[in-house]
């Protein structure tokens, strides 16, 4: 008896999360119009969007997996890969890349050894490009951990980055 309601109670996956998705699915009858929410969703629950979330999702909502992925990656805030324990979003579009974004991003990479759209190898910050976050007055700009900082200069940005690398975690945080 015990046995039975365990397995009423437990996703065929075995990962309960898929349950809290299903119901979020459903909440929004199975339809493909709400892609964008039910991918919001996901990403709150999972973390990430890996393939094969993308896949059950497009299966869930009868949808063509390509057109699940092209939104996962049409937009910024999507998630593919896991992030790091801070993100660097550096604005790329007209006016921070006039005012020295391409310089910040070079010099973030050859500090961090990885490329935008990458983590670094110790896990600690996600260095992501953003065709633009709306702050084009104070350009080049980053939003580091959702907060905006506007006039940087490429020193800066490597100084903040070393310093989001540097930290330690708290005990129990």
């Amino acid at each position: 008896m015990v046995e039975q309601q365990s397995k009423k109670t437990t996703h065929p996956s075995g990962d309960n999360r898929f349950k809290l998705l299903d119901r979020a699915i459903t909440k929004h009858h199975n339809s493909g119009y709400a892609l964008i929410e039910i991918l919001h969703v996901a990403q709150g629950i999972f973390g990430y969007l890996d393939n094969d979330l993308l896949y059950y999702i497009a299966n869930a909502l009868k949808l063509p997996p390509s057109r699940v992925y092209g939104v996962a990656t049409f937009y910024h805030f999507f998630r593919l890969k896991p992030q790091g324990e801070h993100t660097f979003v550096l604005c790329t579009g007209t006016a921070c890349y006039v005012k020295g974004a391409n310089e910040i991003q070079k010099a973030l990479e050859h500090e961090c050894q990885c490329k935008f759209g990458e983590t670094t190898s110790d896990g600690k910050v996600s260095l992501i490009s953003a065709r633009c976050v709306g702050s084009c007055g104070l350009a080049p700009v980053a939003v580091i951990d959702d907060v905006v900082h506007g006039k940087l200069s490429v020193e800066d940005a490597v100084k903040r980055v070393k310093s989001l690398r540097e930290e330690k975690k708290e005990v129990g945080s």
